[in-house]
């Protein structure tokens, strides 16, 4: 896990919501070395559905929601072009990652990697 901190994509909440136990422990490890896991905005609309969704709301009191501004859209549309990948949720995934230094979290690493080369920085993966 990274020292500075953790980023949800959206099979992350998913997985959440499934109750997937390797996902919980991540997150249980996170937010007892004081780390609350950023969601970006556009991750939460990406996996809520409506209510009740029990344990994604569960894991979400422990998360910090990002929403996304200005600046950052303009980084995450300029990503888009370099990388080539139109999906602008997992792209604000990796741009938010990389500002804040933090690991990903992720069902989806083809995609983080395919975004994160065309930045030139390294990021922690970890698959769920």
């Amino acid at each position: 896990m990274s020292t500075n901190g953790l980023t949800y994509d959206t099979g992350a909440l998913i997985a959440a919501e499934r109750d997937e136990r390797l996902l919980w422990s991540l997150h249980r490890a996170a937010l007892s070395r004081g780390i609350a896991p950023t969601v970006p905005v556009g991750v939460l609309a990406e996996a809520w559905r409506g209510g009740p969704q029990h344990r994604l709301s569960q894991l979400l009191k422990g998360c910090r929601i990002e929403a996304m501004n200005e600046t950052q859209a303009r980084e995450i549309g300029s990503l888009i072009a370099q990388s080539g990948l139109a999906d602008i949720v997992d792209v604000a995934v990796v741009e938010g990652a990389v500002r804040r230094g933090d690991a990903v979290v992720t069902t989806n690493r083809n995609h983080i990697e395919q975004i994160a080369d065309v930045t030139n920085a390294s990021i922690p993966i970890h698959d769920v």
